[in-house]
């Protein structure tokens, strides 16, 4: 133990989409060296996580530290006393039915210092991705929030049911899927009208959420056909008929899409973010870990000799900061560019090499390497002394091109890629089980590697709709005996993302 005690931080994440998180909660979530999260907490906001932070599992569901509150409190109390910074990330809010107000009371007792991060609750959040309002001006002035789980050592119901009959307004249940059928049954005894209108959300917040509607008097029946189940939020009351109006969630291109997206283990997925935006639901593959040369000799070489160089042509986003690492870690900086011309293919190197600074000196309109060979092929090449920064399965296309028109071209290895051994169960769970209505590719490497995270079977690629992000990627597939639906007009993310928008495929349900 040390002398200086940790801090807990109850942190709200949100109903479900991880962008509600909080600024303040996912700036906590990025520096905490431990992260206790229950089982709502959408798992995509792990990967905020540092590495080296220590994640734990403390759901209803078995996990290692257990599946009691009574079990959560000392490991919390312990790794304060450690001097450690801890997350107990919770769904929604920490202190509306979230048993937040209990935790901070164990770590008040102990004297550990704590800090409340509230979050944005599910009995709202829910409501509003499915078009309901819990308050209107023409139909409902109040709201009111009750939980149907309530202590189990209780010995009767707090719940004033009679009350909440006749309170008026809208009356949102959480945890209410399991007693749905007495809560009905109860407030009709006890006075409110059977056609009073119901909302059921499941999985609010989420691209798979899912709302069915009816009245007290059938929306039982209406959830078990639709095969409902936890979680669910129950909103009753006259602001759910506005869902026929402002519905919005359900209207998105995507939604309800499940899109494999394989990329880099390391990479921020730009793709997953505007999928997402869209609707759908993104399911990242890390097909590709990027990792640095074995020896760096032959990029520093190349660093050495800029001076000397007419064009450095980066080809990639992952070229790029690998060249600049290197260029920084030698203690240089963009003026070791000042005598030779920038070329980017793409809109991810260009966007890269601007991070930098660096402001391409030609970059084609059409992101293809034949398209730069077309373009550089207007200048003279004869003698031109050109760097390629590539990885070790870099295509040599453009280089042999070069060469064959009199440049001198050097290929340095400037990042490796490998293959995380640690994706293959889950391309196969997902593949194989036939849950992904969509697979993205944007790179050939990414095609590759997936094959091999396949075990060299593209056949589990049939059922999908297969996009690509250009010609290049496509042909790549196509050898490797992946059928191609759609290819992007512009060969970046915003294309691929508009060419699936523009040929939506039929959602099959999972």
């Amino acid at each position: 133990m040390t002398s200086q005690l940790g801090i807990v931080y109850l942190v709200g994440a949100g109903p479900g989409d991880p962008g509600l998180i909080t600024t303040k909660g996912l700036r906590l979530l990025k520096e905490a060296d431990v992260i206790v999260y229950d089982r709502l907490v959408e798992p995509i906001l792990l990967k905020e996580a540092r590495e080296d932070a220590e994640i734990v599992y403390a759901g209803k569901e078995p996990g290692p530290v257990g599946t009691q509150q009574e079990h959560i409190y000392p490991y919390l109390l312990d790794r304060a006393r450690d001097g450690k910074q801890v997350v107990r990330l919770k769904g929604g809010d920490p202190f509306v039915f979230g048993r937040g107000g209990e935790e901070a009371q164990v770590l008040a007792m102990a004297g550990i210092p704590f800090e409340i991060v509230p979050g944005v609750t599910s009995a709202i959040a829910a409501p509003a991705y499915a078009g309901i309002p819990v308050t209107h001006r023409q139909t409902s002035s109040s709201f009111t929030v009750v939980s149907a789980e309530e202590d189990p050592t209780k010995s009767q119901s707090a719940i004033n049911w009679e009350a909440l009959a006749n309170v008026g307004g809208t009356l949102v249940i959480l945890m209410g899927w399991s007693k749905l059928e007495y809560i009905v049954e109860t407030l009709i005894n006890n006075g409110m009208k059977p056609n009073t209108t119901v909302a059921v959300v499941r999985w609010g917040t989420r691209p798979y959420q899912k709302t069915i509607t009816g009245t007290l008097k059938n929306i039982v029946s209406k959830g078990r056909a639709a095969e409902f189940g936890p979680p669910v939020i129950v909103v009753i009351g006259e602001s759910v008929k506005l869902r026929n109006e402002i519905t919005w969630l359900e209207e998105k291109a995507l939604f309800g899409l499940r899109v494999l997206v394989p990329r880099s283990r390391n990479q921020a997925s730009e793709l997953s973010r505007k999928l997402s935006d869209e609707g759908a639901e993104p399911v990242e593959i890390p097909t590709i870990e990027i990792a640095p040369p074995d020896d760096y000799t032959e990029l520093d070489n190349a660093i050495a000799n800029l001076g000397r160089t007419n064009w450095v042509i980066f080809t990639s986003a992952n070229g790029v900061v690998g060249f600049f690492s290197r260029l920084t870690r030698l203690g240089l900086d963009t003026r070791a560019f000042n005598s030779c011309k920038v070329c980017a293919i793409g809109s991810a190197s260009s966007s890269a090499l601007s991070r930098y600074g660096i402001v391409p000196d030609l970059s084609p309109k059409v992101y293809t390497t034949d398209a730069l060979v077309e373009l550089i092929s207007k200048t003279s090449l004869a003698r031109c002394n050109i760097i390629l920064p590539t990885s070790d399965i870099a295509p040599d296309q453009l280089s042999r091109y070069l060469s064959a028109h009199g440049a001198k071209v050097k290929k340095i290895l400037t990042y490796r890629t490998l293959i995380p051994q640690v994706s293959k169960d889950s391309a196969l769970k997902e593949l194989a089980g036939d849950r992904i209505d969509v697979v993205t590719f944007t790179s050939s490497s990414t095609v590759r590697n997936l094959v091999r995270l396949l075990d060299g079977r593209p056949t589990l690629l049939k059922n999908p709709l297969v996009a690509c992000i250009g010609p290049e990627t496509s042909a790549t597939a196509k050898e490797l005996g992946i059928r191609v639906d759609l290819i992007a007009d512009q060969h970046d993310v915003a294309g691929l993302v508009d060419v699936l928008k523009k040929n939506k495929p039929t959602h099959r349900g999972h």
